[in-house]
C-alpha cells in the first residue's frame, strides 16, 4: 500500500502540532521558572525558609534592680527550669506510659499533662511546656532517667526573685506572662505571647528598660517537624538594663519597722531633689509568690483580703489631710494679709454657726485667745474657722492648696496614683447640685470635709515649706546601667514640679511657727529629739464609721534638720488609718524615722536612745 501525499501532509501537521504544545509547555515552564527565581524569588525563598527553619525564641533575662548605692540588689533573675515535651517523638503506643512517668517525676497528675498535649497535637513536633518553676533536684532525677522518657527535655528559663524588706513590693511590684490585652498594646515593640512583663510598680513603669533583647534558635527541619540540622544557628539573648533606684535599703528597713503592723503608709524624701528614699504601705506582700504554680490562686487571695494589700497606700489612695492643711491655710493668710499673725482670736472652745454648734478638738475651756504661731501649735480648729470663713474664702484656699500641689496628679514614677481632690464652689455645685456653704469653708479650712490627699501629697506640701516655695518631681529612678559593663546609660536630675509664687518671709514666718509647734505645741513630747531639730504640723481626721470608736486617722508631717539647708534635710509624711487602736502613732513612728536616719541606727537603737521602749500602750488622742 503507498501513502498518499495527504497522508503526509496530514502526518506532518500533527507532528507540528505536537512541537507547537511541547513548545508551548517548554516556554510556560521557562515563564514560570522565570517567574518564580527572579520576579518572586524572595518571596519564595522566604517561604521556603520559613517552611524549612524552626525558630525557637531564647528568653532574656530582665535587668535587676538594685537600691541608691547600687550594691544592693532588690530583684535579682534566679536559675529556674520549665519541662517541655515533644509529643512526635513518643512512640504512639507509649504515650500514656511516658505521661504516667513524667507526672511522678514532677510531682503533678496525669491529666495536667494531658490538658496541656491533648490528642490532636501527639504527633507534633512543636514543644510544649509541661510544667514551670522546676528545681533542679527534679531535673536531675528526669536526666539520670532520660533513656525511659523520649519526647522530654528541659530548658533554663529565669524567674525574678524579690529580696530583703517585705515592704518594697509596692515600690518594685511583680511580673507576670503578658494577657492578650497587653499584646495588642505591645505587639509592635518585639513583644510575643510568652514575654513575661511587668504588672505593677517599677516592674511595669520601666519595663522596655528592663526587657532586654530576645534570641534566636535556628534548626533546619523536614515537613514533619523533626529536626534534621546537627548544629543550629545562634543568636543570643542580650539582658535587659540594671536599675538603680532612690531607696536607702536602710531608711526603707527602718521605716517599715516604724511603721509596724498598721494599716497605713509613711515617705521619706529628699526635698531638694524629690528623690524619695523610702516608701512603705502596710499591708503588703509577697512579689514572689507570683512566680509559683499558684500565683492565680495566691492574687485571688489577695484581690479578695478586706485589708486591700495590693494598694500602695502613699499613692493610691487620698485621705482628709485633717490639720496638716493648716501650714497650707497658714502660709495663704500670710501671703493675701487676710489677716495679722500676731493679732489673736479666741477660743472658747466652740463656735456657733448656722443653727449648728462646731467644736474645737478641746472642748472646755478652749485654747484662749491665740496668734498664728500658737494657733498652728495648739491646732486650733477655732482659729483656722475663722480665718478660712471669714478672711480667705474656699476660693484662695483651694487655689493655695493647689499651688502645694494638692488635687493634682504628683508625677511620681509609677504606674498608679490618684489625685486626691480640693474642692470648689463649682466642684460641689457640679457633683452634688448643691450650693457651697460656709459650713464647707469651715470643714476645709482644717482639712476635713470633700478635701483629700495621699500621703505623697502631703511629703511635697511639707518639702515645698523646706525648699521655701518649690517642689521636685518625685522620683524613684536614680540611674540606668547595662547589665555587663555596669557603665552609666543615664541619670535622672532633679526636675522642678511646681514653683510657687508666695513671698520668702512667708516660708520663714511659717518655718518657725512649725518649729514652734514642736518645742511648745501638742506634739513636744512624741517629736523630742535631742539629736536633730525637727518642724512639724500632726492631724487627726474624723472617719465616720469609727466615731463611735474613738478612733482617728492619725497624721505627721514633718522635715529636719531645721537648722540645716534644704540639701541636708529629708521630709517625712506618715498616716496611721483609723482602722488601727488608736495610738497616735504618726509622731512617734516619723520621730523614729528621723532619729534612726540622722543617728545611723537601727529600729531598735532608736527607740532606745529616744525612749520609746513601751511604745505598745495606748497614748492616747491629741492633734
Amino acid at each position: 500500500m503507498y501513502r498518499t501525499s495527504g497522508d503526509t501532509v496530514s502526518k506532518n501537521a500533527r507532528v507540528f502540532l505536537l512541537l507547537i504544545i511541547f513548545a508551548a509547555i517548554f516556554i510556560a515552564y521557562i515563564l514560570r521558572l522565570f517567574s518564580m527565581q527572579i520576579v518572586h524569588g524572595t518571596h519564595y525563598r522566604s517561604q521556603s525558609q520559613r517552611i524549612s527553619s524552626l525558630i525557637t525564641t531564647l528568653p532574656a533575662q530582665r535587668g535587676e534592680i538594685f537600691d541608691r548605692n547600687a550594691n544592693l540588689p532588690m530583684v535579682i533573675n534566679t536559675e529556674s527550669f520549665a519541662v517541655e515535651v515533644t509529643p512526635g517523638n513518643i512512640p504512639a503506643n507509649m504515650y500514656d506510659t511516658i505521661a504516667f512517668r513524667l507526672a511522678k517525676y514532677l510531682g503533678i497528675s496525669k491529666a495536667e499533662i494531658d490538658k496541656r498535649i491533648p490528642k490532636n497535637i501527639r504527633r507534633s513536633y512543636s514543644s510544649v511546656v509541661v510544667k514551670s518553676n522546676v528545681p533542679f533536684s527534679i531535673i536531675s532525677n528526669i536526666a539520670e532517667n532520660i533513656t525511659d522518657l523520649p519526647g522530654v527535655s528541659w530548658a533554663s528559663k529565669p524567674v525574678r526573685n524579690y529580696l530583703h524588706t517585705p515592704s518594697l513590693s509596692h515600690i518594685v511590684g511583680y511580673v507576670g506572662t503578658i494577657t492578650q490585652e497587653e499584646m495588642n498594646v505591645l505587639y509592635n515593640k518585639g513583644y510575643t505571647k510568652d514575654s513575661i512583663v511587668g504588672k505593677t510598680g517599677i516592674e511595669k513603669q520601666y519595663d522596655s528598660l528592663l526587657q532586654g533583647t530576645v534570641g534566636r534558635e535556628m534548626s533546619t527541619i523536614d515537613v514533619f517537624g523533626r529536626v534534621i540540622s546537627d548544629v543550629p544557628i545562634v543568636e543570643p539573648p542580650k539582658m535587659g538594663n540594671n536599675l538603680v533606684l532612690t531607696i536607702d535599703s536602710d531608711i526603707q528597713k527602718l521605716a517599715e519597722e516604724a511603721l509596724g503592723n498598721r494599716v497605713g503608709a509613711t515617705v521619706v524624701l529628699k526635698p531638694a531633689t524629690g528623690e524619695v528614699l523610702a516608701m512603705v504601705s502596710y499591708p503588703y506582700f509577697d512579689s514572689n509568690i507570683f512566680s509559683s504554680d499558684d500565683a492565680g490562686i495566691e492574687y485571688s487571695k489577695l484581690l479578695n483580703d478586706t485589708s486591700k494589700p495590693l494598694i500602695n497606700r502613699a499613692v493610691q489612695l487620698s485621705y482628709p489631710p485633717a490639720s496638716t492643711f493648716k501650714i497650707i491655710m497658714s502660709a495663704a493668710m500670710l501671703q493675701e494679709n487676710a489677716y495679722p499673725s500676731a493679732n489673736k482670736i479666741e477660743c472658747r472652745g466652740f463656735m456657733n454657726y448656722g443653727g449648728r454648734v462646731f467644736h474645737c478638738h478641746i472642748h472646755r475651756p478652749g485654747h484662749g485667745w491665740l496668734d498664728l504661731k500658737n494657733a498652728l501649735a495648739q491646732s486650733c480648729d477655732i482659729y483656722y474657722w475663722t480665718i478660712g470663713r471669714d478672711y480667705l474664702g474656699i476660693e484662695k484656699i483651694s487655689s493655695y492648696a493647689k499651688e502645694f500641689g494638692l488635687g493634682q496628679i504628683t508625677q511620681i514614677d509609677l504606674p498608679s496614683q490618684v489625685p486626691g481632690l480640693v474642692p470648689t464652689a463649682e466642684w460641689k455645685e457640679k457633683r452634688y447640685h448643691e450650693k457651697w456653704l460656709g459650713g464647707d469653708t469651715m470643714s476645709c479650712s482644717i482639712g476635713q470635709g470633700y478635701l483629700e490627699a495621699t500621703p505623697l501629697h502631703l511629703a511635697n506640701m511639707i518639702a515645698m515649706v523646706s525648699n521655701e516655695g518649690v517642689i521636685y518631681k518625685p522620683h524613684l529612678l536614680k540611674e540606668v546601667r547595662d547589665s555587663v559593663t555596669n557603665e552609666i546609660i543615664s541619670e535622672v536630675k532633679p526636675e522642678i514640679l511646681t514653683e510657687s509664687t508666695i513671698d520668702k518671709k512667708v516660708w520663714l514666718e511659717v518655718q518657725e511657727a512649725l518649729r514652734y509647734t514642736v518645742t511648745d505645741g501638742t506634739p513636744q513630747y512624741p517629736m523630742h529629739n535631742k539629736l536633730v531639730q525637727i518642724a512639724c504640723k500632726t492631724g487627726t481626721a474624723e472617719v465616720d464609721q469609727y466615731k463611735s470608736l474613738n478612733q482617728w486617722h492619725s497624721w505627721l508631717v514633718a522635715y529636719a534638720p531645721y537648722d540645716a539647708p534644704p540639701e541636708e534635710r529629708v521630709c517625712v509624711a506618715t498616716i496611721v488609718e483609723a482602722v488601727n487602736k488608736w495610738e497616735w502613732w504618726a509622731p512617734y513612728c516619723t520621730n523614729i524615722i528621723i532619729q534612726g536616719i540622722f543617728a545611723h541606727q537601727t529600729y531598735s537603737e532608736a527607740i532606745k536612745e529616744l525612749g520609746f521602749e513601751y511604745l505598745n500602750k495606748n497614748v492616747g488622742r491629741r492633734e
